[in-house]
């Protein structure tokens, strides 16, 4: 096996020939953390300049413009790394109970982004990105007064419906997909006179068929969400201690790496190891058995949520 700071500086087009080797790897990234993220960086310095805007709807709009300038950094980070899917959730329906103002700023301006902002067409043009929705949003948008939005978002989808390089499933009210899959579900037995299989809800849900989940980035307590019907147990998750906007190419490299190399290992015949890595398995586990992996704190200074450190390595694990 190749060691981390040989992958670390291989091309990028390289590693997006290891990555996809020849399959459809899917990541689901909720972009996570966004709201801390442009606090930090836009009020978060110290600076005298620093003041929040007076109006919150000024605050909203340019919230909504620099984190969709920052999604597509991600996507772009991502995609040119060999991820072929990707998931990513917008909004969830507890965000829905916000206020009017938060849902006229954020909810209507930002689908609107996706179908107005000449910056989201042209990089789903030079990536060869084809959008599309998934979630309980039909039904959900027309009880908040909101269907015209579902016209906007077809829209979006019959635009990009051609580009065949890259696909981007946005998350809408996809906390809870039962009763929607439960619709489908009832909807094909009445047209077929039988229960769909697996790929066919697949597709019905998602618009199109996707390959189960190979990896998933989620940021801040440990918890995984927004990926109906492709989870197997098989995939990898990742958790960033900083929001999710402040993804690097080295980080991703490093989720990359330990995905192909650190975790693809036949299975172990425990029995015949030898008596030096028995020594070393137990020396690790006595040193952690009080150790537990996603255990944090809340800060009381800020009120956030932070993960403690979580395994200390013997000697004979150190690098």
């Amino acid at each position: 096996m190749r060691d981390w700071n040989w992958f670390l500086n291989l091309p990028t087009e390289q590693v997006a020939q290891m990555v996809s080797q020849g399959k459809r790897r899917v990541c689901v990234f909720p972009i996570n953390g966004t709201r801390r993220w442009y606090l930090l960086e836009q009020y978060g310095r110290g600076e005298p300049a620093g003041a929040y805007p007076s109006a919150e709807a000024e605050y909203l709009r340019d919230y909504v413009d620099r984190s969709a300038q920052n999604h597509r950094q991600l996507y772009r980070l991502l995609f040119e790394h060999g991820i072929h899917t990707l998931l990513t959730s917008l909004f969830g329906t507890s965000l829905l109970e916000r206020s009017g103002d938060w849902l006229s700023g954020v909810l209507d301006y930002g689908l609107a982004l996706l179908d107005q902002d000449p910056a989201f067409r042209q990089f789903c043009h030079e990536m060869g990105v084809r959008v599309r929705f998934y979630g309980d949003y039909r039904r959900v948008f027309p009880r908040l007064g909101r269907g015209h939005l579902l016209e906007l978002l077809n829209r979006v989808t019959y635009d990009t419906r051609h580009n065949d390089r890259h696909l981007l499933l946005y998350g809408l009210c996809a906390d809870d997909p039962i009763d929607t899959i439960a619709e489908l579900s009832a909807q094909y037995y009445r047209d077929h006179g039988r229960p769909p299989d697996k790929r066919k809800l697949i597709e019905m849900y998602y618009g199109e068929h996707v390959e189960p989940v190979d990896l998933f980035i989620g940021f801040d307590k440990l918890c995984v969400f927004d990926m109906p019907l492709l989870t197997t147990g098989n995939e990898d998750i990742y958790f960033t201690v900083s929001p999710s906007p402040y993804l690097t190419a080295a980080q991703l490299r490093a989720i990359l790496y330990d995905h192909l190399y650190s975790r693809r290992m036949p299975e172990t015949d425990y029995v015949n190891l030898s008596p030096e890595d028995l020594r070393t398995m137990k020396e690790f586990y006595d040193l952690n058995r009080e150790n537990i992996l996603g255990v944090g704190r809340r800060c009381p200074r800020g009120d956030f949520w932070y993960p403690l450190p979580q395994v200390e390595l013997p000697p004979s694990l150190e690098e």
